[in-house]
């Protein structure tokens, strides 16, 4: 009987003709499309195991998935022969073999996102599908202001959208941070560090890091973060509804073109976010 093998895949898509990640009846989504591209390649039916659902509309810089296989094909035939049979939408940027205990869901310990606004008077119609507009000029130094309150171990219950429960809303952010910068930035795979030099430009990028996510968590914290910054809310307000556990109190869900999952840890996770009010 042939051995079993644990494939690891990293992946980006532009999520902007994906019903999300999840496969659904008759809906085109990315656990659909690349299953399906995997299956002549490796004979059998796969389940593919993602690090988090994204929803329909949202985007990924980087994305991980697994499958297990009997296929004794290597990885760099794997990486070649889905990149030239998957859609332009979709592509994976690496293939590595893992043990078979690994998990792509259970075995992240955290994962980073971003949400990108434009506030441009007149936004160049090629960002419309990977940002989210807004008619204000956002101010971001109020953003970070409230964007730190929710850095820490909390209850995210208030930034939680209903019809998705879990056994416990608690999680740890390790940073949520607002800068202004231009579109060089949208699709940068990594922290953003944008320097002085490089501050400004129309767009303004929220991240946000964590061991794990409620639904739509990201999404109500960049609404949340909107108010602020167009002046509807001050950023004291951030950390009162925290502490409300109370969803209609935040801001609203921001739509779903504006969030990117741009990585995920398994291991060796930056200095600092192992701090002792924020368990690893």
């Amino acid at each position: 009987m042939a051995q079993l093998r644990n494939i690891v895949l990293e992946l980006a898509y532009d999520g902007s003709e994906f019903a999300g990640w999840q496969r659904q009846p008759g809906r085109r989504t990315v656990q659909q499309v690349l299953e399906q591209a995997l299956e002549p390649l490796v004979g059998h039916r796969v389940a593919l195991l993602a690090s988090g659902r994204t929803d329909a509309g949202v985007h990924a810089l980087g994305q991980v998935a697994n499958f297990r296989t009997a296929s004794r094909r290597s990885v760099t035939t794997f990486l070649r022969a889905l990149n030239a049979t998957l859609p332009a939408d979709l592509r994976v940027l690496s293939v590595r073999e893992a043990p078979l205990a690994f998990h792509a869901t259970y075995d992240a310990r955290a994962k980073l996102y971003r949400y990108v606004f434009c506030d441009a008077p007149v936004p160049l119609p090629h960002l419309r599908r990977y940002t989210a507009r807004s008619i204000y000029r956002l101010d971001v130094a109020a953003m970070q202001a409230g964007a730190s309150q929710l850095v820490g171990r909390h209850d995210f219950r208030a930034f939680q959208t209903a019809g998705a429960p879990r056994a416990s809303t608690v999680r740890s952010i390790y940073r949520c941070h607002v800068a202004r910068a231009d579109a060089r930035w949208l699709w940068h795979r990594d922290l953003l560090e944008v320097d002085a030099d490089a501050a400004g430009g129309d767009l303004v990028y929220v991240e946000v890091a964590a061991d794990g996510f409620l639904y739509n968590m990201v999404r109500a914290i960049a609404g949340t973060l909107y108010n602020v910054g167009r002046g509807f809310w001050p950023s004291e307000r951030v950390g009162e509804i925290l502490a409300s556990r109370q969803r209609p109190r935040a801001g609203p869900t921001a739509p779903a073109e504006g969030l990117y999952l741009v990585k995920v840890w398994y291991e060796g996770l930056p200095t600092g976010w192992l701090a002792a009010d924020v368990p690893g």
